[in-house]
């Protein structure tokens, strides 16, 4: 998965130079992949919580980029331009380098880990942001913009960018089968370890009312609690909903080359004190 979100950005960014220099500054760095496990190592080792680290990470950034490029194509204004920041190639630059940065302050604490992200990030981007521009007040115009999508990103706060707007809602397509953004209790079934376990794929496409379509394969119609309460509330969130779309439909498993229903997820639980337990047959 992490390589194939590495070709998806390399593929991208193929013809945007700035965003170049950032990818090729930041993917292999020893210092950014020490976030990435720390923040991996907090969330996952200590609190039972889902991956964020590089996978993570890269997943998102590819996703988001993916959403801008489909933008671009589609003629949709791109605040960095429409608003006199800079040129197409900046937009790409911030989307790119907040999606890789967005989730490093989960090392500090999960609580308001988006606040920890922005600290987090102002020395590497007051590191790496001169070595792209020379112009201190672009620097700081383009810094601004790549701070609000790492502070924006999750659904409580609102995103006032498009380019934030972007990071938010690819921060909420991580959701396949295993990779919930959803917090649950590994050794009790409920909704959220169901609908977690219903994500087949999600899919970004060039849209059919909206510019860009995000759709949601779904093994059991329990992942439509998912799409509910993470993609959808990321979406509302931000500015973007005027752009995307959103399908969720299940797709039936097939035995034996014969199509069945929906995904058997749970096969009996046991009430143990104030937990459901799964026990398979």
């Amino acid at each position: 998965m992490t390589k194939r979100a590495e070709r998806e950005i390399e593929k991208i960014i193929d013809k945007r130079p700035k965003a170049g220099l950032v990818w090729e500054a930041l993917k292999d760095d020893p210092f950014i992949r020490g976030l990435w496990e720390m923040s991996d190592y907090i969330a996952v080792t200590k609190m039972h919580y889902n991956a964020h680290g590089d996978t993570h990470a890269k997943v998102v950034t590819a996703n988001a980029l993916n959403i801008l490029d489909v933008f671009v194509k589609k003629g949709v204004e791109i605040d960095t331009v429409s608003d006199g920041i800079g040129d197409i190639d900046d937009a790409y630059l911030i989307v790119l380098t907040a999606g890789l940065l967005h989730d490093v302050g989960n090392q500090i604490r999960r609580e308001n880990h988006y606040d920890m992200s922005v600290i987090l990030a102002i020395p590497i981007l007051d590191q790496l942001l001169p070595k792209v521009y020379e112009d201190a007040m672009k620097l700081a115009q383009i810094r601004g913009s790549i701070l609000h999508c790492i502070g924006t990103h999750m659904e409580e706060v609102k995103s006032y960018t498009l380019e934030a707007s972007i990071i938010k809602i690819a921060d909420g397509t991580d959701i396949t089968k295993g990779r919930s953004r959803l917090p649950y209790d590994p050794e009790s079934i409920n909704i959220h370890s169901v609908s977690a376990s219903s994500i087949g794929e999600v899919i970004i496409s060039e849209g059919d009312e909206k510019p860009v379509k995000i759709t949601v394969q779904m093994t059991n119609s329990a992942g439509v609690f998912q799409v509910q309460e993470i993609l959808c509330r990321k979406l509302k969130a931000g500015v973007a909903s005027q752009h995307i779309e959103i399908s969720a439909s299940t797709v039936p498993e097939r035995v034996a080359g014969e199509q069945k229903g929906d995904e058997r997820i749970v096969h009996k639980v046991l009430v143990v004190g104030d937990k459901f337990i799964h026990v398979k047959d």
